[in-house]
């Protein structure tokens, strides 16, 4: 009979057989991503059954669990990785990303606290130094890394809820928001869901914020703004807007806000790393005067998932809201993750955003904007010049088209879909169903964009 202390020379053994056998699959779904359907086939699904079985007595062998894995549920993934794919502002992963996010995981570090990884901990603090450099955002800017643009955001709206009441004279980290004072909130009429959601986890409410007018292109109009009356306030403004890729107009709304002594929170999922393009960066002007401001970096900086940052102007603002304390946690006054950001087991994602980063440079990120917003554009004129309406400014990555109508519109995403050439998906802009076209991945090239163009025109013509 065997014992777990048994076990341990078996699974060092076969370690470094199966982890070259893990890379060598890994590689080859990576050189069949530009050759195979975006979509997974109906018959790829339905191979996902084979993952389905009764969790077993005495476990399978690794290879054969990794064999199961890669046959089973390769087949069944979404391309998203691959240069046709243009759904939901979702990038493919830089090689160095992958590269990183490999060593990462042999490494498996918790990059909670320093004491638990020095090397986490200091390739933390770069990585954020050089976004906050490449966004052109204050020096002495404080932040973490989260999973996502929804914890992103929910980071900093904490910390702004907790900061504006403290100048009111309340604790809400102590005492909660029962009793406090009402912080009022403001958002534009296009704010993403992840904000609405992230004011609900914070406890301010989904739907109790006082709604701004936007333009045609979902930009807040800067004109008839409301008096705050002095109370406690945040101002949720949008860096590039999910489907127009428009931002709000910084300059005219910052310097309003603050001077209602609100805060200013901007939602820059994807639309921030606008200001690392010089030809890019008047879309953002003005936005580094904001309070604080959440990102992704698996969107356009290609990492992979899944990686959000949240930054604050006021390093000692997000510490109030984010730190824990406990006899065994260490008291000094250098950053540790654990306490800018809600989680305290975290992975090193600031290792995935330093090799990016570092091998991109300036240049490279600067480049990676440019090039996708030129082949959005590439797109966009293409089906203009057919005769299909595109809807909105291609100011970015972003196009959004209207094929004649709802239902016709409707068909030609289904149909580009069940083609496999790219992937779009629909949306609804200014009451109007549209497809959405996102042009996010670092491997997407002019090739790419006029065969998936001639994919959906085709599309069109047939349904």
């Amino acid at each position: 009979m065997t014992t777990p202390d048994d076990d341990v020379p078996a699974q060092l053994a076969q370690r470094p057989d199966l982890l070259a056998d893990a890379a060598q699959r890994a590689l080859r779904y990576l050189a069949g991503l530009d050759s195979r359907p975006v979509a997974p086939a109906a018959a790829a699904l339905a191979g996902l059954d084979r993952l389905d079985f009764p969790l077993p007595g005495p476990g399978r062998p690794g290879k054969d669990v990794l064999a199961l894995l890669d046959e089973a549920a390769s087949p069944a993934t979404v391309a998203s990785g691959g240069p046709r794919y243009f759904g939901f502002v979702i990038g493919g992963a830089l090689p160095a990303a992958q590269a990183a996010a490999w060593l990462t995981a042999a490494w498996d570090q918790n990059a909670a606290l320093t004491v638990m990884s020095p090397a986490a901990a200091r390739l933390d603090a770069v990585a954020l130094r050089w976004v906050t450099e490449l966004l052109g955002l204050p020096p002495g800017t404080g932040g973490g890394f989260v999973t996502g643009a929804s914890m992103a955001n929910a980071t900093c709206l904490a910390a702004a809820r907790d900061a504006v009441l403290s100048r009111h004279g309340w604790d809400a980290a102590g005492q909660g928001l029962v009793g406090a004072p009402p912080v009022t909130v403001l958002v534009g009429e296009q704010v993403h869901t992840t904000v609405r959601k992230a004011l609900g986890l914070i406890g301010l409410g989904r739907d109790r914020a006082i709604v701004l007018p936007t333009d045609s292109q979902g930009r807040i109009v800067p004109h008839s703004l409301p008096i705050l009356n002095a109370g406690p306030a945040l101002v949720c403004l949008q860096a590039g807007n999910v489907n127009s890729g428009a931002s709000d107009p910084f300059g005219d709304l910052i310097p309003w806000a603050h001077e209602q002594g609100a805060w200013v929170h901007v939602d820059g999922a994807f639309g921030l790393w606008a200001a690392a393009d010089p030809s890019r960066a008047d879309q953002v002007a003005g936005v580094a005067a904001a309070d604080s401001w959440a990102t992704d970096a698996h969107k356009w900086l290609n990492t992979t998932y899944d990686c959000g940052i949240a930054l604050v102007r006021d390093p000692a603002a997000l510490r109030a809201a984010m730190q824990a304390t406990a006899a065994y946690l260490p008291t000094a006054e250098h950053r540790e993750a654990m306490n800018l950001t809600p989680q305290s087991s975290q992975r090193a994602r600031g290792a995935e955003v330093w090799a990016v980063l570092a091998s991109l440079g300036r240049d490279g990120v600067a480049g990676l904007v440019e090039r996708t917003c030129r082949l959005a554009r590439r797109f966009a004129d293409g089906l203009r010049a057919v005769g299909y309406e595109v809807l909105n400014d291609v100011v970015l990555n972003q196009v959004l088209v209207d094929f004649g109508g709802p239902d016709r519109t409707a068909a030609v995403v289904a149909a580009v879909q069940r083609d496999g050439t790219c992937w779009c998906g629909p949306t609804s802009w200014q009451g109007r169903p549209a497809m959405r076209i996102s042009v996010s991945a670092w491997n997407t090239t002019a090739a790419d964009i006029d065969r998936s163009l001639a994919a959906v025109l085709g599309c069109a013509s047939r349904d």
